[in-house]
């Protein structure tokens, strides 16, 4: 079989291992990006395209018939037009819990910044508070223990859990809470009961319509002025413009997330305005250790495996 990976820089760093992957075919070409103009040549005669974000649209599928398999390099499908792969007997496959580790990790890292005020002292030490400090020690801003805190996580699937288990570690109680329109489960809080009762908020849902906003105003103005909230799920799902104006007034008292609502902000954001007070925000990285790109190399060579016995895993249509 002959395939193309059409954005492998989209994983690689240079710190992954290709070799098994290499091994699945008779011929591999990576390319490390590719872009819309640049699909149709370059999957021409190939059996299987592998990709992480490049549009796979209805039109490149009917113009290469050959296309036996689509291997999505993530989670997220809507980079492949499933119905035409469905109608032309393509086999779509993604990758799936790869990230688990690293984004819990990344969360709980988040929660430990806002509670220590980590950066706060960093810059104060960089700026040389501590040489002009009277006492040992700086204790200008707060910091808050884990320990006997309220989680609430929204979102329990297998990484809301991993954020449990890792937060009990450290002494936190864990509040679920129900999503909207959701049959009520079992251990399951409403969103709006749990809000004034939680000391972090964690969310760990998909975006959908009933997830959009659902961290709004009105939302925020419920919880504690000493709450903090984590958002490594998808922008949208907090109101962005409503979470600045929050952290402006103090309603509460910080704020994480690792997601905007567009990826990357070419045309900026209201929560990139550094005025805005204890708000941290990383890049979408949680993701990305190497540890979970690695994983994501080697979900893709097994459902390589997988489809040349005829026991297709992870297919998607």
């Amino acid at each position: 079989m002959k395939a193309v990976f059409l954005d492998y820089e989209s994983l690689d760093k240079k710190d992954l291992d290709f070799s098994a992957l290499h091994a699945q075919f008779d011929e591999l070409i990576l390319y490390p990006a590719t872009t819309a103009a640049e699909v149709d040549a370059r999957i021409q005669n190939v059996d299987v395209i592998i990709s992480n974000k490049v549009q796979i649209q209805a039109d490149h599928m009917r113009n290469n018939p050959q296309l036996k398999l689509i291997l999505i390099s993530a989670t997220g499908t809507n980079n492949v037009d499933l119905v035409q792969a469905r109608e032309q007997g393509i086999v779509v496959c993604n990758c799936q819990g790869y990230g688990t580790a690293a984004v819990a990790q990344h969360t709980l890292m988040l929660m430990l910044n806002l509670a220590t005020s980590f950066r706060q002292y960093d810059r104060a030490v960089q700026q040389g508070e501590w040489n002009k400090s009277n006492q040992f020690c700086l204790m200008d801003f707060p910091i808050v223990e884990l320990s006997g805190k309220t989680l609430g996580i929204v979102g329990y699937g297998e990484l809301g859990k991993a954020v449990a288990h890792l937060a009990q570690a450290f002494g936190m109680k864990i509040m679920i809470g129900a999503l909207p329109n959701r049959p009520m489960a079992a251990e399951r809080v409403a969103f709006a009961e749990m809000l004034p009762q939680v000391d972090f908020l964690s969310l760990h849902c998909p975006l959908t319509e009933d997830t959009r906003d659902l961290l709004d105003g009105a939302a925020l103005a419920q919880m504690k002025p000493s709450a903090f909230v984590i958002n490594c799920a998808r922008g949208g799902i907090v109101n962005e413009p409503a979470l600045a104006n929050a952290l402006r007034s103090g309603q509460i008292a910080g704020a994480a997330t690792d997601v905007l609502t567009v990826e990357p902000p070419k045309d900026g954001n209201v929560l990139l305005d550094s005025s805005i007070p204890n708000l941290i925000i990383t890049p979408h990285s949680a993701w990305g250790s190497v540890d979970a790109r690695q994983r994501i190399v080697q979900q893709v060579v097994e459902n390589v495996e997988a489809f040349k016995v005829g026991l297709v895993i992870r297919q998607v249509n």
